[in-house]
Order: C-alpha cells, then sequence, then structure tokens
C-alpha cells in the first residue's frame, strides 16, 4: 500500500456486499449481470446516471469474427498488426476466440444488431481490419443499444445500483486486501455523501480518462478515476503512454473544448475518402488501406498535412453517399454534424484528431486480476494486453464484454470472504487537493506536451506544469494547516477538487512513461525519436506510485507481462 488517499470525510453509512463494480459500461454491467446470476450479492456505482458511460458514445459497432469466411485467427492476426509488437498474443487469442460467443451472449441479454434482408448480423469494416467483422445498431447508435439492453437487464435483475457516485478510494483489511471502497453520493437519496460498500472484490469499469485533454470525443465522466484509485492503492498501471487519438472528431474550432462529436470510423469504412482543402486525397500512397489505415496511422496522416498546409483541420467527404445512405446509416452523425451548421450530404465534414481512447490502464492477467489482491479492472480503465500500443477499431466493446465476464467467473469460484476494512485513518496522510480551477490548466498543457505529436522539449514542459501544480497544491495545503496566519485557504473536498485530483495523477504517471518511451511505436508519436524501436522499445513500461507521491517507472524484460501474483 502506498499510504495515500483522497482528503474527504469519513464514511458516514456503508453497505456490505460480496462485489462492488464500479462504472456502468459495457465491462461493468456485464460483470455485475455474471457475479448476480452467480448468486454474489452485487452492488453498482455509477458516477452519473446507469447509461452515462462511455459505451453509449460508441457508434462504430462490436468487432468479432461472425461473419462467412472470417476466423478468431485473422482477427486475431489484425489486432496484433495494429498494436504494433506490444499485444499479448495470449489476451489477444482469448479475446478473439471467445469474442462470438461473448456477442451472442449479449444478443441473447437483449441486444438487438443491424440484420441483413437475409437475417444475419450486418457487418462492417473499420480501420485495421482486413474483413467484414464489425457487428452495429441502428446504423450508427451501438454503443446506445448495447446500453440499453444492459440497463434493462439490470432493472429486471432488480440489481442495487448507486447512481451519481463519485468513486474515492479502495479500502482495504488488516492485511492489506480489498475490503471494498469509499464513495460520494451526490444529491439526496437513499444513501448522500461519503460512504462506502464493504466488498471483498471491486471491479473497476470507470472508464477512460479523456478528460486530461483539451479536446476529447469522451463524456465529461471520464476523469481517470479508477486508474487514479488503483495507483493511491499500490497497483500498476501499464502502456499509460499509448492514447489513442481519434483521427475524425468533428472541428468546431481551435479553442472548443470538453468533449467533441466523434464521426466514426464506420463512414470511411463505406468508402468515405480524407481529402484537403483543396479537395486532395492525402493517405493515398501512405498505406495499404489508405483511409482505413490503422487509426495511429490516419491520425498522423492528418496532423503532417495540417502542418503542411498551415491548416487547423482536415475534411472527410461522403458526399458521393447520398441523402437516403446518411439518414439511414449515420443517422446520428447526420444529425451532430447539421446541428453544427454542416450538411455531409452536400458538403465534406471538417475533422481533425481528438484524444478517444487509453490503450493501457490498470495491469490485469487474464482474469481482471491487478496487483491488489481482490481488485479487478475491465474495460477501458484496465490493461489486459490486447491493445498493445494501439487499439485496432471495435475492439474496446468487445474486450469489455468478455474479461468482464471472465472477472465474474473468477470471483464466482473462489468466493472470498468478507473481511473488516481498517480505519480510514490508518491509510496515511491524504491527497493535498488542487483547485478545481486547476482543470483547465492540467487539460493545457497535456494538450500542448503530450497530444499526438511529442517530443522530449514537449514532455518536460508538460512535466514541469504538472509538478508545479502538484507542488502548489502541497504548499497551499501546508499553509492552510498551520499557524503561520499566511492567508492560504485549504480548498473544500468535493467532486471537482477529487476530479482534479484525479487528472493531476494520472496525467503525471502518463507524461513520466511517454518520457520515458524514446521512441515512436502505436500511438505514441515521438517528432524526436520517428523510429520504431525494437531491440528496446519491445518492452511495457509499468508504473506505480511511491509513498512520496513520485511516478515510479519499470521496464519489463520482454513484450510479456509479468504475472499480478508473485506465486503465478
Amino acid at each position: 500500500m502506498t499510504g495515500i488517499r483522497l482528503t474527504a470525510p469519513a464514511p458516514g453509512w456503508a453497505i456490505d456486499a460480496d462485489v462492488v463494480v464500479v462504472g456502468s459500461g459495457v465491462a461493468g454491467l456485464t460483470a455485475a449481470l455474471r457475479c448476480a446470476a452467480a448468486g454474489l450479492d452485487t452492488v453498482v456505482v455509477t458516477k452519473a446516471r446507469l447509461d452515462d458511460g462511455s459505451t453509449r458514445w460508441a457508434q462504430g459497432g462490436i468487432a468479432a469474427a461472425l461473419g462467412e469466411g472470417d476466423t478468431p485467427e485473422q482477427h486475431l492476426d489484425d489486432t496484433l498488426v495494429a498494436g504494433a509488437g506490444l499485444c499479448d498474443e495470449e489476451a489477444v487469442r482469448t479475446l478473439v476466440t471467445e469474442g462470438p460467443d461473448a456477442v451472442r451472449r449479449l444478443i441473447d441479454t437483449g441486444a438487438h444488431f443491424d440484420t441483413t434482408d437475409g437475417g444475419d448480423i450486418a457487418l462492417t469494416r473499420e480501420g485495421g481490419h482486413h474483413r467484414r467483422r464489425i457487428a452495429h445498431a441502428g446504423g450508427d447508435a451501438t454503443g446506445a443499444e448495447i446500453s440499453r439492453a444492459l440497463v434493462a437487464a439490470v432493472r429486471e435483475a432488480a440489481l442495487h445500483t448507486i447512481e451519481n457516485a463519485l468513486v474515492l478510494d479502495l479500502l482495504t483489511d488488516a492485511e492489506g486486501r480489498t475490503a471494498g471502497v469509499s464513495l460520494h453520493v451526490m444529491g439526496e437519496g437513499q444513501h448522500d455523501g461519503v460512504g462506502a460498500v464493504r466488498a471483498p472484490s471491486v471491479v473497476l469499469a470507470t472508464g477512460g480518462m479523456g478528460q486530461v485533454f483539451s479536446a476529447t470525443t469522451n463524456p465529461s465522466v471520464s476523469t481517470g478515476d479508477g486508474v487514479a484509485l488503483a495507483l493511491r492503492a499500490g497497483a500498476e498501471v501499464s502502456d499509460l503512454e499509448f492514447v489513442q487519438f481519434h483521427p475524425t472528431v468533428l472541428f468546431l474550432g481551435a479553442d472548443s473544448e470538453g468533449q467533441q462529436p466523434l464521426v466514426s470510423e464506420a463512414v470511411r469504412g463505406e468508402g468515405a475518402h480524407l481529402v484537403d482543402a483543396d479537395g486532395v486525397r492525402f493517405m493515398t500512397g501512405q498505406h495499404e488501406l489508405a483511409e482505413l489505415a490503422p487509426r495511429d496511422i490516419v491520425a498522423k496522416g492528418i496532423t503532417r498535412r495540417m502542418h503542411e498546409k498551415g491548416a487547423e483541420h482536415m475534411y472527410l467527404d461522403a458526399r458521393h453517399f447520398g441523402a437516403v445512405m446518411w439518414e439511414q446509416r449515420f443517422p446520428t452523425i447526420l444529425a451532430a454534424c447539421r446541428s453544427h451548421g454542416i450538411d455531409p450530404v452536400t458538403e465534406p465534414v471538417p475533422v481533425a484528431p481528438a484524444a478517444h481512447y487509453a490503450s493501457g490502464g490498470v495491469r490485469t492477467d487474464l482474469r481482471g486480476r491487478t496487483t491488489v489482491p481482490g481488485l479487478y479492472a475491465c474495460g477501458e480503465v484496465a490493461c489486459t494486453g490486447v491493445h498493445g500500443a494501439n487499439r485496432l477499431a471495435s475492439n474496446s466493446l468487445l474486450e469489455g464484454l468478455v474479461f468482464a465476464e471472465r472477472i465474474a467467473a473468477d470471483i464466482a469460484e473462489t468466493r472470498p470472504p468478507r473481511t473488516e476494512p481498517a480505519a480510514v485513518a490508518d491509510a496515511g496522510e491524504p491527497v493535498a487537493l488542487p483547485a478545481p480551477e486547476a482543470r483547465t490548466a492540467i487539460q493545457r498543457a497535456m494538450t500542448r506536451g503530450a497530444g499526438v505529436l511529442r517530443s522530449a522539449d514537449s514532455l518536460a514542459a508538460a512535466a514541469a506544469e504538472l509538478e508545479a501544480l502538484h507542488r502548489e497544491a502541497a504548499a497551499d495545503a501546508e499553509e492552510a494547516g498551520g499557524s503561520g496566519g499566511s492567508g492560504a485557504k485549504a480548498v473544500v473536498p468535493g467532486v471537482d477538487a477529487w476530479e482534479v485530483a484525479n487528472l493531476l495523477l494520472v496525467s503525471r504517471v502518463l507524461v513520466a512513461a511517454a518520457r520515458d518511451r524514446e521512441e515512436t511505436r502505436g500511438c505514441h508519436w515521438r517528432e524526436d525519436r520517428p523510429d520504431r524501436d525494437d531491440a528496446h522499445g519491445r518492452r511495457h513500461l509499468v508504473v506505480r506510485i511511491a509513498p512520496d507521491r513520485t511516478p515510479v517507472v519499470h521496464r519489463t524484460e520482454t513484450a510479456a507481462f509479468p504475472p499480478v501474483r508473485p506465486s503465478d
């Protein structure tokens, strides 16, 4: 244990369970439903409403070898190529072989995918896939349909859910094993304020951390809470430097911040072209798949062309689709574009890359276990080794589905006993909370220094800005707590301050890893180190937080992950 926790009031209420699942996307709700079906007393905690996570924003679909002539082996090959030498092959094989049946079980749960006239699941292509293997729903509303089906199943099963609750820290027993979580419920209800769910198994399914950047496709709740909690609890994280920037996000202006509308890769999968202001297709000749190359290659191609032309964005041209195809296949994207005064039927769509998906996260094994006994992770918050240096399009929903089922099976098999959490006061000194207004400073520092284009200088500048914010928070807390009459006012614990503390911690760790990886690989693009270095770079960077709050980066000896348990 690190002895690090957030500054927060002691829990004023508590409930007991066998399992607490934090998050309500495809990973969290699948894990919860499977745990409950196994007879485990399961509680779901989610930061907003049950259907407000990243899953419902997923437009493209879910990848699985479901089509005639497609095989898990071909899916594996495409995933390994996209992962740029850092995928864990055993993890990928698990994903692609168990994936098709997991999708069928999702359909049995109530999810409805688009079908052909013959009644088969309609499949499309996306970047990096050599076959049509992307199942979709409502044209471009796959995530919304999956979320709808899982939320309905959770409500039908009458699972205990706590909505509008920000998870704070992991609770552990006297032996250092997981004993639940502390959390803060926002607003009045059955529970209010800071409390605890006491459980011997905790499943983190908190989604991503896109809000560390100024512009992202992630919802506002994606502030890296799960990764930050795991780091404070002493867990290892890995591959955090590999942040995927989606190539085609609707460009709303250079000063636009927060969640941006996504223009799904499936639009390119159906034949849309990337062009510059002169109408020139610039991805042709850069990769055999042109606009359907893996996302890191397309994002780099767009960024390079923007630099060459001195432009703030490029264009996605799908005028040749016609109105009927736009309305039937991409109704969500069409509506989003038109709401911003752009009509894709008659004009090219302005696009630019924005932060989209974290390929790294809390390090797990194939059963979703982390390096902290009793703590599991699945979905975007986890690093299973499936994605390597760059996630293959539409593998994320599948990963959440497959590994959530594996976690539930492990918990049902082991059924650890409930233990008493140690007193919160024994967890060490709390983290000094940054002022809520530091959020913008963090996001801008990360966008400038650790965005699509990185270098030693840009990362050093980002690290310096982040450390200054970290030291400033500590100094203000010390002055406010002293008797010197300095006039410093302590930051009041609350959701805004806790989120900023999580963003700051995750940003510092991401930058530390990015500085250590002195090569270009996957979605980590170093301008000063443009080449891939397989002799030294085919290693994972594993990071933990030392008791003095500094990130400690360790490089694995091979491309394989070490076991999460010394005895394994």
